[in-house]
């Protein structure tokens, strides 16, 4: 087992408590969430009530840390409500809040002293006289730009105390502008993406309009449907993990707080899994086939790997802003008992179908649903009604939690 490489943190979004649950399952060291206000992703469900309190708690109960995003610019009329929630997280033991800006910043060491400070990728950390800066100032960590690149990276480690911890994205969604400081959304829509609310007008389709001729567009690219000129593919490192922990990158980060359930367990999976087999690794490391396997499994733009080794090349997709989506949810598996798996369904499927299921911490696994049999034990043809209960004989045990996914046609 190797000892002189330092594996990275894994760090995983979790938009609600379910998905929070499918992180610490799945394999994540740490994981992010926000509450109602405050947090870049407002189209995510969030963490309200008693759902904070459970899932800091469900973390900590298996050795997860919980970072709390308070990473907007807020405006004058949220500033005032901002003390009384870093008090409550706080209170709950929260391990870190991630901020950006420094109001904010000044009011994260008031009220939440016990809490770690991360200064979030949206303070745009290009160098290390600024990463610095955030230290002196009481950061413990600094969430690095997506522009800089390896080399870039190495530097900043080189060049800042050691005690400051880097964290960088390793997988998922891009933005067009500069870490994510966009105005886009404001001037078209009204909603401010500096505040969580973005409405995404960069994977819009766009044409050319000549000032005389209003109304008659113009395609400004061979196709007859616009351009999507500003639709950034997605991120994915999974391949290049011993580069970013070799360059001192203490935290890999997965985007998503908004995406699904199914996205954060896949995610978590198969990085724990890419992470695990670096550990035990040397030089020759390479990643999983299983791990790309499963990157590809899950909704998703064409993949690249942005900024990390210069500029980037082939990095927006111009004919469409959709993504790739070639495996859907079957069911999600309650338990085992009696040699069958016990599932709840998600997407219609039949008998005769192949599934594969994604287990928690493992490598995922072919299961044929040669017979298909109702909650009460009878044989159906077809499985048709989203929740119904539904039994696959099996070979083995297999974990509650476990998802079965089928390929789309």
């Amino acid at each position: 087992m190797r000892t002189d490489l330092k594996i990275p943190e894994l760090l995983c979004p979790a938009g609600d408590l379910t998905r929070l649950k499918a992180a610490v399952d799945f394999g994540a060291d740490a994981v992010y969430i926000a509450g109602e206000e405050f947090g870049m992703r407002t189209a995510a469900g969030n963490f309200e009530g008693e759902d904070l309190k459970k899932g800091i708690e469900y973390a900590h109960s298996s050795g997860v840390k919980v970072h709390v995003a308070c990473n907007t610019i807020p405006h004058n009329e949220e500033i005032s409500r901002l003390p009384e929630f870093l008090e409550k997280i706080d209170a709950l033991n929260a391990d870190a809040v991630i901020a950006a800006d420094l109001g904010t910043i000044g009011l994260v060491k008031k009220y939440a002293p016990h809490c770690a400070l991360h200064v979030s990728v949206q303070a745009g950390v290009c160098n290390y006289e600024t990463a610095g800066a955030f230290y002196e100032s009481g950061a413990k960590r600094v969430v690095l730009a997506r522009e800089l690149s390896l080399k870039e990276i190495a530097e900043i480690r080189e060049k800042t105390p050691k005690e400051l911890e880097i964290e960088a994205f390793a997988h998922g969604a891009m933005c067009v502008s500069f870490s994510a400081r966009c105005l886009l959304s404001s001037y078209m829509t009204g909603r401010d993406a500096n505040r969580g609310d973005c409405a995404q007008p960069c994977r819009w389709s766009y044409s050319l309009m000549e000032e005389k001729r209003p109304g008659q567009l113009f395609d400004i690219t061979e196709t007859e449907k616009g351009t999507y000129i500003l639709n950034a593919n997605d991120l994915c490192m999974a391949g290049h993990l011993r580069e970013m922990a070799l360059c001192g990158i203490d935290s890999i980060k997965i985007e998503g707080r908004a995406k699904s359930h199914y996205y954060t367990a896949v995610t978590a999976n198969a990085y724990r899994g890419a992470l695990d087999s670096l550990k035990d690794s040397g030089e020759d490391w390479r990643v999983p086939e299983w791990v790309i396997e499963e990157l590809n499994k899950i909704s998703h733009r064409a993949y690249s790997t942005g900024f990390y080794f210069g500029a980037p090349v082939n990095s927006q997709t111009y004919p469409s802003a959709g993504y790739i989506r070639d495996y859907t949810v079957a069911a999600t598996v309650l338990g085992y008992e009696d040699g069958c798996i016990s599932a709840e369904l998600k997407n219609r499927f039949s008998a005769g179908q192949s599934l594969d299921c994604l287990e928690p911490k493992s490598v995922p696994f072919a299961v044929p649903a040669d017979e298909l049999l109702d909650g009460d034990g009878n044989p159906i043809e077809t499985a048709a009604h989203p929740m119904m209960k539904i039994k696959i004989p099996f070979y083995r045990p297999v974990k509650a939690g476990s998802v079965l996914r089928m390929k789309t046609e």
